[in-house]
């Protein structure tokens, strides 16, 4: 009979040992998914981009940059070591220290095998690359930061706080952004003091191409204050094709180009704009404005933090 009391009490302690050690399991597992849950909500962000939210890593270690505006604020805010791959070919001079970094393929068309080796955190682009949003977005998290052609400042802005977002930099960015604020101020007040009127032409090879408020270099006009020579320019991405003839009647008090062979190479043998006999009678070449934008800035690059800043170097020449 003790022998049976002693059998069933060892039966009895070891199932309550049992259940505890269940329950402490239980106990570690449920505790191991809610550390795993929060590590996971603390390493990533929503942000919006221009297509809406999209959840991206939090200070991603090794990040693909198609956008040069993007890039420039990653370097400005100090996160450029981050910066795995981009299009290295098609980099602006002032950007040249990421020539050292992987190639991800030619501004246009990246390289998606040469991108999904890299295993990046995070991908950003720009309107160039975003027939290739979708198939990129399979490799890692893709962000589109555009810039607004009809509110140049305040898209780009926006672009520059959603880096400092998702590499918590805002307060850094507010800084540069407060300093910008200023630079722009100052070479707004001048411009709209003027009676000069300004007139911004892409010259390719030769051939002109006009751009007014709300397009591509709307930015002179609706954020640095300049006024138009010709308020009726069609606005688009490739800017309305005019002549020689036509910058003469426009008569500009002030003409901004942006030389694009000299940007992507190519023959810039007819492209010295102010050398042009009928540009020479217009206002801007008896007056000696006839201004040459930083073209590998204006044409491949802009919307950034650096960028926006050599642009206002670039535009201040005209209200000496």
């Amino acid at each position: 009979m003790k022998k049976k009391f002693l059998a069933v009490a060892t039966i009895s302690m070891i199932a309550l040992l049992t259940l505890g050690a269940c329950g402490n399991d239980s106990k570690k597992t449920d505790d191991s998914a809610s550390k795993e849950s929060d590590s996971k909500s603390a390493t990533t962000i929503t942000v919006k981009d221009s297509n809406g939210s999209i959840e991206v890593p939090k200070n991603p270690k090794k990040v693909v940059v198609f956008d040069n505006g993007s890039l420039d604020t990653m370097d400005a805010l100090g996160v450029g070591s981050t910066v795995i791959g981009a299009p290295t070919k098609n980099l602006p001079k002032y950007l040249d220290s990421y020539k050292k970094v992987e190639s991800a393929g030619g501004i246009k068309e990246p390289d998606l095998e040469k991108i999904n080796q890299m295993k990046p955190d995070l991908i950003i682009i720009s309107g160039r690359q975003q027939d290739f949003q979708d198939k990129l977005s399979k490799i890692a998290p893709t962000i589109y930061l555009s810039v607004d052609a009809k509110d140049t400042w305040n898209s780009t802005k926006k672009n520059i706080e959603t880096l400092a977002e998702i590499f918590d930099k805002k307060d850094e960015a507010k800084t540069k952004i407060a300093d910008l604020e200023k630079e722009i101020s100052a070479v707004k007040e001048k411009a709209q003091a003027s009676d000069e009127k300004a007139l911004v032409v892409l010259v390719n090879e030769g051939q002109l191409s006009a751009y007014g408020k709300g397009s591509r270099f709307g930015i002179v006009h609706d954020t640095f204050g300049f006024k138009q020579a010709d308020d009726k320019i069609e606005a688009s991405t490739h800017g309305q094709s005019v002549s020689y003839e036509y910058v003469l009647e426009k008569n500009p008090d002030i003409l901004f180009v942006v030389d694009r062979t000299k940007a992507i190479g190519g023959d810039d043998s007819n492209d010295n704009v102010a050398n042009n006999e009928l540009v020479k009678q217009a206002n801007a070449g008896k007056n000696g404005k006839v201004i040459s934008l930083q073209p590998d800035v204006w044409y491949l690059s802009g919307g950034g933090l650096e960028s926006t800043h050599l642009m206002i170097e670039d535009v201040q020449k005209a209200l000496k």
